[in-house]
């Protein structure tokens, strides 16, 4: 009888452990989801704000392409607030979230190349128009050689290619918080991945970098992006837009052609000098802007890399 009463108290007590020690890990996996969906909804909030432009803006302007650009260190501190949140410094995360998200800061300062070098295109035809304005009175037919409409830009550039990474990293992951951290990447991922892609499209004027992008960025399932992303393909690829300060400096420079056949060129030269002033202004805060995200990037890879070789050490 004893005996049965010490046997039976052992058991009692290993499954009052079990209970105590299922329960403890259900609830630490209730905070992690919660912290997790918390996350997905401060991006959610900021991704869905690009459907509502501000005044005199659109969707595919150069402001609109600013505050796109603007998503990415706020979404970045959202992610290391989340990593804070849950109490998992980047100095205990697995090899692979480490490369995957190392490689995806090396990915941002690729296509933030491919800005500047698209940024570059624009550049060009707005010195050309420049100087097309200074030639108006002058020599009106030269004026009009260099009054030709920005053509989109063609790149060979293989954006998927460029940013794709090795497939297989979620099958490995230790813990819950390292699955938390991934499934967070890969939502920082998809939205950073679409801003270029959106972004790239609308500075060339080809939709192909946008296609290019939404192809990769698939494979994360992210459903973030649905709303802001369905409109953007209605825009940019259904209805064929194409960037709107790009639109009115074409249709101002047409115009001053058409006014330099006439031989009636003042109302209209005032005209395309403002648009081209607009153009060049809105451009000027882009750049700044792209040069200051760069930096910024490569400060935080850098950081990220310093930390890496000495949890090595």
């Amino acid at each position: 009888m004893v005996l049965l009463v010490q046997r039976l108290s052992k058991l009692y007590h290993k499954l009052e452990n079990h209970y105590h020690h299922h329960h403890h890990h259900q609830a630490e996996v209730d905070a992690l989801s919660a912290s997790l969906q918390a996350f997905r909804s401060d991006v959610s909030n900021c991704v869905n704000q690009l459907l509502h432009p501000k005044p005199g803006s659109e969707i595919l302007s150069f402001s609109w392409i600013q505050r796109c650009f603007e998503l990415l260190p706020v979404i970045n501190k959202a992610f290391l607030k989340l990593v804070g949140d849950i109490d998992y410094p980047l100095s205990f995360w697995d090899v692979a979230s480490l490369d995957e998200y190392l490689n995806y800061g090396l990915h941002l300062l690729e296509l933030l190349n491919c800005v500047t070098s698209s940024l570059s295109h624009l550049a060009q035809a707005r010195l050309s128009f420049a100087h097309a304005l200074n030639l108006v009175e002058s020599s009106p037919s030269t004026a009009i050689e260099h009054l030709k409409a920005i053509q989109s830009q063609s790149s060979s550039k293989d954006l998927k290619g460029l940013v794709r990474n090795k497939e297989g990293g979620e099958g490995k992951l230790s813990s819950c918080k390292e699955r938390v951290v991934h499934e967070a990447l890969m939502e920082v991922k998809s939205v950073g991945l679409w801003v270029f892609g959106v972004v790239l499209a609308t500075l060339s004027g080809e939709t192909k970098p946008y296609l290019e992008i939404k192809q990769v960025i698939v494979r994360f399932n992210s459903a973030l992006l649905i709303d802001v992303d369905s409109c953007v393909f209605e825009v940019m690829v259904e209805k064929g837009e194409t960037l709107k300060e790009v639109k009115e400096l074409n249709s101002a420079a047409n115009s001053l052609v058409s006014a330099i056949l006439s031989g009636k060129t003042s109302d209209a030269a005032m005209d395309f000098g403002g648009k081209l002033g607009v153009f060049e202004k809105e451009m000027d805060a882009l750049e700044k802007q792209v040069d200051a995200l760069f930096s910024s990037v490569l400060a935080a890879r850098n950081e990220l890399l310093n930390g890496v070789r000495q949890r090595k050490q």
